[in-house]
């Protein structure tokens, strides 16, 4: 095996000095392949393809992944005794296939772990009995690098035969932001010593299964079915497939040109296939040449994807068909519009920091990863947040509350990617209302994980992949997601003043939830207070009492306290609408004075509970048992996943103080100090300076970061108080996914929510910015070794320039002819006039 290294590291520029990053890896490591995949994933928000090398197929090494945004299917099976329905962002056919061959021998990729599927057809007239003999080709060296700034996967290997034969191989990868349905690879093929027959073959594979991950392999996984393959002609093969239960149709159509030495070579290439009914089908082209030393044979592969759920077009097939040929052009101009909208996409995004190092080049490639997700062509895409991207299989592809983690700093760049993304669940406030109708309730009840239709998908049972045991899964008790859609509706308001989005949508969808929270909140005559009894909070180790034979948990702190926040931004949503706007919508929800009365009661009775001075996580938290934390890390040593480690031993961690990840402080989070004042006061608790430190000193040594998010909160709520330790945090945020520290959750697909943390950190958290009472705050605390920090935020139809230097602060509006904007200093008041600029001296406290 060749020693594998990885780096960031900067290449040459083609924005400017601080936008140009490569992620690169050297050598190969097996081990490490599914990370590397998953990390170099390339797409556009309509399509991505994970970073797998284009001659294989999936194996316990290589998982070439490739998922459309809100493309699902569902399939059932018994689990436990339980018939259980799973709904799963489905894993299309793989475009990539390109592999090569040197002579009679086998092809690159073939007789590997996993390598019988397209590289080895169950019959091809081309080739006699026998002729796929000799050894496999040996990788003498391997480098693989992706550019951050055009969105360009390259990879180089030199390969020998075991005859002594090299053959130096290159490719090119993008997946367009230009041309959503268009994906390209160019491969290169050089020999190095020798001449003789060449032979390349360009597939598409329609035998995929979403076989992605691992504690999910026993349960059914083949999504498509009913493919069909077609060679239209000596240059384009096409292939189409359908999801057997959601009865999406896939096309795909690929253009296969081949140059030697730059020239084209006349088109004559073998049609190649395999697979069957059942199993699917992949369709294929061989093509051979006579080439000599040095001799570069270059295959151009361009492909296309549409789908039955596009709009715009006609039918699948002949829309595939029609733009790889007529449409689309080579793989330098493709590459080359490519390119633009990159460069036009980091100059929405980019942050320009003061350190040179790891810091910038992390935040891009997290930046990157964020914005191949949700993208401007998710826009026109029926697409919600997926919690792992678009970058492999784990939570089947589902969307729970990571938006809250990723829409704030959208609203703030792109608003119309975050419009887009509350529009997803606008178009299921209906099945949101039907849920709540079924458990009781009024208004709009979301999910706690949403795929296609917005029913809840949440697993009733999952896997302990520790002890083997599948267990019964409660976590759809999880209702704050409620309040996280109405946190994201807000801050899109704030950030944007968007009356038209809030008139005939996300009004609609804040009302709804805020209803749904009163009529979740049940009324105690003997306290004379609301509760909100039976949810999970964030910290998922607890789903019930130890007593207790149901799950749920009563009086959630960060659920009631949302609650209340929901309830009050909706009387202050009714207050803010003109008038008529406001009526229209009372009455389209029929939304009567009584109802918000009730609601003014439950804002101002809410419960909270308290013990030893400090916010109580939920009631009777005090109850539980301490853990002895150092025990377990000298036995396990890693005790990220205690849910895991307890259960096997026949334990549980709800009968402890413990959190996974931050549950009380994610008000400390999402809310200002002033703000939870304010709350606690209107429900007539008091609100002393040192209970939000008292609570954090407390759950911070009981918190054991089991989510990728928990480090993120914990840096937020440091910033000002404990700087070293919210930089320590920051960091580690920061390596989560590179460095996979969850030990193989990265290979399933990024943990968007923390990367996209870890950006707001720095545009929200440690510049103090926040968005009240149509104001535009500014209260800097940011670390010497990022400044100065600079970036650009759209506020109100604002282009704002902002920049923090470790002396001043510099707010300058572009010139544009709107009014305006009053911008808030360290609690100083300033008016600032398009094509203006403020500059504000830091003093030492600020």
């Amino acid at each position: 095996m060749i020693a594998a290294t990885m780096g960031l590291t900067r290449g040459r520029s083609v924005l400017d000095d601080t936008k140009e990053w490569l992620l690169v890896y050297d050598g190969f490591d097996p081990a490490a392949e599914g990370t590397r995949e998953a990390l170099c994933t390339l797409g556009n928000g309509y399509l991505a393809t994970r970073g797998a090398l284009a001659e294989h197929c999936a194996s316990s090494t290589h998982y070439p992944g490739t998922y459309a945004a809100g493309l699902y299917n569902r399939l059932g099976s018994e689990i436990a005794g339980r018939w259980v329905e799973n709904e799963s962002l489905v894993n299309l056919p793989n475009w990539l296939c390109v592999t090569v061959r040197i002579g009679e021998g086998p092809w690159l990729g073939a007789g590997e772990d996993g390598g019988s599927g397209w590289h080895t057809p169950t019959a091809r007239p081309t080739d006699p009995p026998g002729a796929a003999t000799g050894g496999a080709l040996g990788l003498v060296d391997h480098h693989v690098e992706l550019d951050l700034a055009r969105g360009v996967l390259s990879r180089t290997s030199v390969l020998t035969d075991p005859d002594g034969r090299r053959l130096r191989l290159t490719q090119r990868r993008i997946v367009s932001v230009r041309d959503p349905h268009v994906a390209a690879v160019e491969t290169t093929v050089t020999p190095e010593g020798w001449s003789g027959r060449l032979s390349l073959r360009s597939a598409i594979d329609g035998t995929v299964r979403n076989s992605g991950v691992v504690r999910y392999q026993d349960l059914p996984d083949r999504h498509l079915a009913n493919v069909a393959i077609d060679h239209t002609d000596d240059e384009v093969m096409c292939l189409r497939s359908e999801t057997v239960q959601s009865r999406v149709v896939i096309s795909q159509a690929a253009r296969n040109r081949v140059f030697l030495d730059g020239e084209r070579v006349a088109a004559g290439g073998d049609p190649s296939w395999g697979g069957d009914d059942t199993t699917g089908r992949w369709v294929g082209t061989d093509y051979t040449l006579e080439v000599a030393d040095g001799q570069q044979v270059r295959l151009e592969k361009v492909v296309t994807t549409f789908t039955s759920r596009d709009g715009g077009i006609g039918e699948p097939d002949a829309e595939a068909c029609r733009w790889v040929r007529h449409i689309v052009g080579d793989f330098e101009e493709i590459l080359a519009r490519h390119v633009v909208g990159w460069r036009h996409i980091w100059g929405r995004v980019g942050i320009d920091i003061g350190t040179d190092g790891e810091v910038g080049r992390y935040l891009n490639l997290h930046l990157f990863h964020v914005l191949q997700t949700v993208a401007p062509t998710t826009i026109f895409v029926d697409a919600g947040v997926p919690a792992r991207g678009l970058h492999g299989e784990a939570y089947r592809g589902h969307i729970f509350w990571d938006e809250l983690y990723v829409l704030p700093f959208l609203s703030l760049r792109v608003p119309q990617i975050a419009r887009s993304a509350l529009l997803y669940r606008y178009r299921r406030i209906d099945m949101a209302r039907q849920l709540a109708a079924d458990a009781g309730f009024a208004g709009a009840m979301f999910p706690w994980q949403s795929g296609s239709n917005g029913r809840e998908e949440t697993q009733t049972m999952h896997l302990n992949p520790v002890s083997g045991n599948w267990l019964p899964d409660a976590s759809h008790l999880q209702r704050h997601v409620n309040a996280a859609i109405a946190f994201n509706v807000w801050q899109y308001y704030q950030a944007t003043d968007d009356t038209e989005f809030m008139t005939f949508y996300g009004g609609e969808l804040l009302l709804e939830i805020a209803r749904f929270w009163a009529s979740a909140a049940t009324y105690n005559h003997a306290i004379d207070r609301f509760e909100i009894l039976g949810v999970m909070g964030p910290d998922e180790y607890h789903e019930a009492y130890p007593w207790a034979s149901e799950p749920g948990l009563d009086n959630n702190a960060y659920t009631n306290v949302m609650a209340v926040w929901c309830l009050v931004r909706a009387f202050e949503l009714l207050d803010g609408l003109p008038p008529a706007a406001a009526v229209e919508l009372r009455e389209r929800i029929g939304l009567t004075q009584a109802e918000l009365d009730h609601w003014g009661q439950v804002s101002r009775r809410m419960k909270v509970c308290f013990h030893d001075g400090v916010i109580s996580q939920f009631e009777r938290y005090e109850e539980l048992r301490e853990l002895d934390w150092d025990a377990y890390r000298q036995r396990y040593g890693d005790i990220h996943r205690l849910d895991r480690i307890l259960e096997a031993e026949g334990d549980n961690t709800d009968n402890y103080k413990l959190t996974k990840q931050a549950d009380v402080m994610m008000l400390f989070y999402l809310l200002s100090a002033d703000e939870l004042a304010s709350l606690f006061t209107r429900l007539g608790y008091d609100w002393d300076d040192g209970l939000m430190q008292r609570t954090i000193d407390y759950y911070e040594p009981r918190t054991a970061h089991g989510s990728t998010l928990s480090r993120v909160v914990h840096a937020w709520i440091h910033a000002r108080a404990n700087r070293e330790e919210s930089w320590r945090l920051f960091r580690e945020a920061l390596h989560s996914d590179v460095d996979d520290i969850q030990g193989g959750t990265t290979a399933e697909g990024i943990h968007l929510g923390a990367m996209a943390g870890t950006i707001d950190l720095l545009q929200r958290c440690y510049t103090g910015l926040e968005l009240t009472h149509d104001r535009l705050r500014l209260d800097p605390a940011v670390p010497d070794i990022l400044a100065p920090l600079s970036f650009a935020v759209r506020y109100r139809s604002h282009l704002v320039q902002l920049r923090f230097e470790v002396d001043r602060t510099i707010v300058r509006m572009d010139p544009d002819e709107g009014a305006a904007i009053t911008v808030a200093i360290n609690g100083t008041e300033y008016d600032l006039e398009p094509g203006h600029t403020l500059e504000v001296e830091r003093t030492p406290d600020s």
